[in-house]
């Protein structure tokens, strides 16, 4: 039986009727192909034969391998039975040539009809959509890269379509605002204009009344508008009328806006560095000139005017018309020779100026090729006329000084000494010792033997200076130095490098014993020394460090050697010390600790934690101490014993103060508008701090709520004789509403005088004395003899350390007006504040107040 027109088909029982679905083959212009279950081609029309351009069935293999690599995840699902209405699948097929195409593709089960036998298990229908398919992704892929062209130039796209009221604003439009994709803009005018720089607006309304009046079709302009974050952000906005109304006005406006904000700094940065060098130049009187090689034109500035006393504009010829007649010929050579070279020089000459005075000059110049290639020259002068006279009368000295050689030779002698030696004892000074050390640090590295350094502070030399005078002082200072020359064996330097420091250089294949070598010079220096009738006594402290063979670096060894006596001072003093390496990984750990603060100040990492106060009657809380930490980017959170030294060190304790102050001021506002009951917050202020002239004016800057803030002064502060300094920043204390406070009363040495002339509002019981007192009836005696003290003296007391229960009821009972401590609440930080006072948890872990007094009562009585 012949196949029917147009298609390729399996031969068909003639008892069959011909089936539906080969007829649909034979008459659509689509292309159809029958799949049996296997997934194999078994019959195909004429149109998905061309389709894939074969001539024959046979051409084609399965189904599944006809379809591009790229789609084939998605025929398993695509071939699944379904329902008829399932939509088509865009997919790509592949030619046995490996070209790929566009189809959009329908699968669908064909029914079982009478009289036509078995159907195929699915017919695939395919319309070609190549063309069409490749177009869209070509398209997408151009607006793709337009996009991405916009966004990394960091232009942000803007489109007003008036017309039918589309606003719309790109990603990264608003990247330069700091807007979310989905934050809303408020578009009108008057609310955005409220964004822009109070100093742009009037500009700004301008131009954009230009654009929508039409009286421009294309402008550029900037402006400051405040970015989310609230800082400044320079735009650059370029706007363009894309469609005009029926009435002619501009119907559309788009453009792009620009962040030129690095611009706009690098301008002003390159505006004041502009201002910095002219003013520089008028202050050092250089003038600056350039010649325009190819025409002769030259440009001098004012100051060069000035300097060659023109009365009138310098032309080609002023410059070696103003020369000097000797120094024409070498001057004008060298001018001659820069240029050809295409180097920088220098140059020397006289001029001769309008008034006739002679003066010498100095200049540099440089040959350039600017931007339009024309070839420049470009240089400065400057007066060197005193420098001159002041060099030829030098030079006339050295002449006549020559002529007297032989009486220089003696006076260079004694020079020379004198260069490398103190005046006073007679010992080499450090230029001496620099010169010496490198020669025994090479001696001992070729010999393979020790050098070892010590330095040698004497101690308690200032007050010998102070009290008996600077000549006491010298004669402690030539005792020291035979003490010195003494202890000196074969092979050894000593030095006096300044002040009242020395330094003793030891060497030798032998070497000495360090450790009775730096005792003896200790022993020896604490011997009285009698000077007019008086008894001199000093000490000395000395710093050791030594090296051996090859690895010998002598400025370290004095680096080294200058770090053991640091210690050996900061360990009480009179005594000898070695740099090991023990001590200097602790340098190590110091330094790295100490850059760690600087960098945590930078990073604001400081910050307050709290430790509540309550009413011993009633244990409401009625404030918080603020306690300084360090959120450290990897320890945690650190108290103060493991930085406060080094920030001492430093000089930074007093912006650390401050950091944690101003934060605690801010939590303390935020907890007052919560109504949380906090009344105050105390903070502890150091000695250093309290001496600093600026203190005063510091806190003027905060705002502090009078009444709200504690200053807590240690008792160690030897409240008796304070300074002026002191008394002036307490005074202004007072005036802002700052209560003073004693902490850690009972271990220092305020007395009751003290007391009475600071007239603190508070002072704390320390917590040592508070500790005792549930076991020791002369601690509670003593502790009631305080509190009676500032009852006296109408001064609130505050204990400290409250750790039990027991300590609740007995401090109470003593009559203490606030208790603080671990029994009711420990340091937290400021989150944490709201939720413990709401909570009110610390009533339940101390129990019945009255309770436990009692308790107490029958406890003692027994």
């Amino acid at each position: 039986m012949a196949k029917p027109p147009g298609s390729t088909s399996i031969a068909v029982e003639k008892t069959e009727r011909e089936p539906l679905y080969r007829q649909l083959f034979a008459r659509s212009g689509f292309g159809f192909a029958a799949l049996d279950t296997e997934g194999r081609i078994i019959e195909a029309n004429a149109t998905l034969l061309r389709s894939f351009a074969v001539c024959a069935l046979e051409d084609l293999p399965r189904f599944d391998a006809c379809v591009s690599a790229k789609d084939r995840s998605i025929i398993a699902y695509a071939m699944r039975p379904k329902s008829a209405e399932q939509a088509p699948w865009e997919i790509r097929l592949q030619r046995p040539d490996n070209s790929e195409f566009w189809v959009l593709a329908s699968f669908m089960e064909p029914p079982a009809l009478p009289g036509e036998g078995t159907p195929p298990a699915i017919i695939v229908q395919i319309i070609d959509i190549d063309e069409r398919k490749r177009n869209a992704l070509e398209l997408a892929e151009r607006e793709a890269r337009w996009n991405n062209a916009l966004e990394s130039a960091g232009q942000g796209v803007w489109d007003h379509d008036f017309s039918r009221g589309d606003l719309f604003y790109s990603r990264q439009w608003r990247a330069i605002r700091g807007l979310q994709p989905d934050d809303a803009i408020d578009s009108s005018l008057e609310s955005w204009i409220q964004s822009v720089h109070p100093d742009d607006r009037a500009h700004v309304i301008a131009e954009i009344k230009k654009q929508e009046t039409g009286q421009t079709g294309f402008s550029v302009f900037s402006y400051r508008e405040r970015h989310k974050e609230g800082h400044w952000v320079w735009v650059e906005s370029r706007g363009a009328v894309v469609e005009y109304g029926a009435d002619g006005k501009p119907s559309r406006i788009a453009g792009t806006d620009t962040d030129i904000t690095e611009r706009k700094e690098a301008e002003e940065r390159l505006a004041q560095m502009s201002r910095r060098l002219e003013l520089a130049l008028d202050v050092s009187r250089i003038g600056v000139f350039e010649v325009n090689l190819k025409t002769s034109e030259v440009q001098w500035d004012d100051r060069m005017i000035e300097m060659y006393g023109l009365t009138e504009e310098p032309n080609a010829t002023t410059w070696e018309r103003a020369l000097h007649p000797l120094d024409q010929r070498e001057a004008a050579a060298k001018v001659q020779n820069g240029i050809f070279n295409g180097r920088d020089f220098a140059n020397e000459f006289r001029i001769i100026r309008g008034d006739g005075e002679i003066r010498h000059l100095r200049g540099r110049s440089a040959p350039y090729v600017d931007t339009t290639g024309v070839a420049r020259l470009i240089g400065a002068n400057w007066d060197v006329t005193e420098d001159v006279l002041l060099q030829e009368e030098l030079t006339r000295a050295k002449e006549l000084a020559e002529a007297r050689a032989g009486e220089l030779e003696s006076a260079k002698a004694r020079i020379e000494y004198t260069a490398l030696h103190d005046h006073l004892t007679g010992l080499p000074n450090r230029r001496y010792l620099d010169a010496a050390i490198d020669d025994a640090a090479n001696e001992a590295r070729q010999a393979g033997s020790r050098l070892a350094v010590l330095h040698i502070d004497l101690d308690r030399f200032k007050e010998i200076n102070d009290t008996l005078g600077h000549l006491a002082g010298d004669q402690m200072l030539i005792h020291a130095a035979g003490v010195l020359r003494e202890l000196k064996g074969d092979g050894d330097f000593v030095a006096r490098i300044g002040g009242d420091e020395f330094v003793f250089l030891s060497s030798g294949p032998n070497g000495r014993n360090l450790a009775v070598l730096a005792e003896a010079i200790v022993e020896a220096m604490r011997k009285p020394v009698t000077f007019n009738g008086h008894i001199c006594r000093f000490g000395a402290s000395v710093g050791i460090a030594s090296q051996s063979g090859a690895a010998i670096d002598a400025k370290q060894l004095l680096v080294n050697a200058d770090l053991a006596l640091y210690r050996a001072k900061n360990r009480g003093r009179s005594r000898h010390e070695f740099f090991t390496s023990d001590f200097q990984a602790q340098i190590i750990i110091n330094k790295q600790t100490a850059d760690e603060i600087l960098s945590g100040i930078e990073q604001s990492r400081f910050l307050p934690y709290y430790q509540p106060q309550f009413c011993a009657r009633t244990l409401d809380i009625i404030g918080v101490e603020t306690l300084a930490r360090w959120d450290h980017p990897t320890r945690g959170i650190l108290t103060p014993d493991t930085f406060l030294k080094i920030a001492e060190d430093l000089d930074c304790v007093a912006t650390i103060d401050r950091i944690v102050l101003e934060k605690s001021l801010a939590d303390f506002r935020e907890w007052q508008s919560l109504g949380l009951g906090i009344g105050k917050i105390s903070a502890n202020v150091s000695s250093k701090r309290l001496h600093d002239p600026e203190l005063a004016r510091s806190l003027r800057t905060l705002d502090i709520k009078p009444r709200s803030l504690s200053f807590e002064l240690l008792e160690s502060i030897f409240l008796d004789d304070c300074d002026r300094t002191v008394l002036e920043n307490l005074a202004e204390m007072r005036k802002l509403g700052i209560d003073i406070e004693i902490d850690d009363f009972g271990t220092g040495h305020a007395s009751i005088v003290s007391l009475m002339k600071l007239s603190p509002r508070r002072l704390k019981i320390d917590r040592q004395l508070v500790k005792p007192v549930s076991r020791s009836p002369g601690q509670r005696k003593l502790v009631g003899t305080i509190v009676e003290i500032g009852r006296s003296l109408n001064i609130e007391v505050v204990a400290e350390g409250v750790e039990t229960p027991a300590h609740v009821a007995i401090m109470r009972d003593l009559g203490c007006d606030i208790l603080q401590g671990y029994a009711l609440a420990r340091p937290m930080p400021a989150q944490a504040i709201p939720d413990f006072v709401r909570r009110e948890e610390w009533r339940l872990e101390v129990g019945n107040v009255r309770d436990l007094q009692n308790g107490v009562r029958r406890a003692v009585n027994r």
